[in-house]
């Protein structure tokens, strides 16, 4: 049975779904278990949920902003094994986004409010470095996620030690995006210049901070 090629127009209906499902409702992931499900819980003060919570928020807007650049950097790829690769990292990221998702709901809270702005911004970057060649959108995709790292391992320091689901996480969570890394640079990615580095970082911690507050 031969399969209908997509157009150009199914891609962008794929994508615009895609971005609903993202920022306003349930992902489709890999169905991978999710890692708080084998850990319990200590009991939490007031300030360690809340502390948890914010965390846990700054993660999942992290994780929407990769959803985008991903979807972003896909959409403008050269290659049909680049876009591959970022198919794959997108689907993992999904199931990311769902388990920080419910582990926000069961902390009683909600997820970052300027989370349709994280996604566009972060999927009009993704565009761009895609324009720029496969090279340089998978450098970009190894440094956002050696940086994605980094943030989680300082999360990872400052949870509250008896949260074990959350820890479960985010533990995941870096396993996950250090092989991204690796991938995107056995790929063919690129390093990218000190600059671009130190604005990524900014750009990070614009998002972080004010996503740890709404």
């Amino acid at each position: 049975m031969q399969v209908r090629k997509q157009s150009f127009l199914d891609e962008v209906i794929g994508q615009a779904d895609q971005a609903l499902r993202t920022v306003f409702g349930e992902p489709t992931g890999s169905g991978r278990p999710d890692p708080a499900r084998a850990r319990e819980d200590g009991e939490l003060t007031a300030a360690g949920k809340a502390r948890s919570l914010n965390l846990m928020r700054v993660n999942h807007a992290g994780e929407v902003c990769a959803q985008a650049l991903y979807q972003g950097q896909a959409l403008t790829a050269r290659q049909d094994e680049t876009r591959r690769q970022m198919a794959q990292a997108a689907e993992e990221e999904n199931d990311h986004l769902l388990w920080c998702r419910h582990r926000i709901h069961e902390l009683g809270g909600h997820t970052s409010l300027l989370n349709p702005l994280w996604y566009s911004g972060s999927l009009a970057i993704g565009a761009a470095t895609g324009l720029l060649g496969d090279k340089w959108s998978l450098g970009f995709l190894a440094e956002t996620e050696q940086q994605v790292v980094r943030h989680l391992e300082d999360h990872l320091q400052r949870l509250p030690e008896n949260d074990g689901k959350s820890r479960a996480i985010l533990e995941q969570m870096k396993i996950d995006e250090g092989e991204h890394r690796t991938t995107a640079l056995n790929a063919g990615g690129v390093e990218l210049p000190d600059p671009v580095k130190r604005l990524m970082t900014l750009a990070s911690r614009v998002m972080t901070t004010t996503a740890y507050r709404i």
